[in-house]
């Protein structure tokens, strides 16, 4: 079934050349992707994606290569919903910010590039630099690094825009899913 994006969305605060149908789909999609669960049940991430503002969706020149990149930005500010014991951004919260926030950039440019945009996780890495408590603002960077046909790259970083540091960085590598197999 294709996706019914509704062109009344308002995307004026969306920065960046990606053509607004992209970023319609960015914007309204993936705040919504873990609200698709049975009568009565709901996710634990569903609350942080509605919280999260996109500020950004480009489509670059690689620097390096003939080839383009997909770049979103997002912005959060630390609830309490996303800490820990400690009172900090819980590792598993990072590593989902890093999971849905790179595949923004994924699809991005897959859209713009009218490729398959349906792609599952193959590995998801993370490394903590240093942690954010509740009221800290983060800035959510990520871009494609490579996108073949098989498997897509994309690295991540989250920065603490209150205290201007890393908190963490992400390496999300992509797949086409496989053929369901048949029995």
């Amino acid at each position: 079934m294709p996706l019914q994006i509704d062109d009344s969305v308002d995307i004026s605060h969306v920065s960046g050349n990606a053509p607004d149908e992209i970023k319609r789909i960015i914007v309204t999609v993936f705040p919504t992707i873990d609200s698709r669960h049975a009568k009565g049940r709901r996710g634990y991430s569903e609350e942080i994606a509605k919280r999260m503002v996109v500020t950004e969706v480009s489509i670059l020149c690689h620097p390096e290569e003939l080839k383009k990149i997909g770049r979103v930005v997002c912005e959060l500010e630390v609830h309490d919903d996303m800490i820990n014991g400690s009172r900090t951004i819980h590792g598993g919260c990072s590593a989902f910010l890093v999971d849905m926030c790179s595949s923004m950039a994924s699809t991005a440019l897959a859209l713009n590039n009218e490729a398959t945009a349906n792609l599952v996780s193959q590995s998801l890495n993370v490394v903590y630099h240093s942690p954010a408590v509740v009221g800290d603002k983060l800035r959510i960077v990520n871009a494609t690094m490579t996108m073949g046909s098989r498997a897509t790259s994309i690295k991540t970083e989250i920065w603490n825009i209150t205290h201007h540091r890393l908190v963490a960085s992400g390496v999300h590598i992509k797949m086409q899913p496989s053929e369901k197999s048949k029995l």
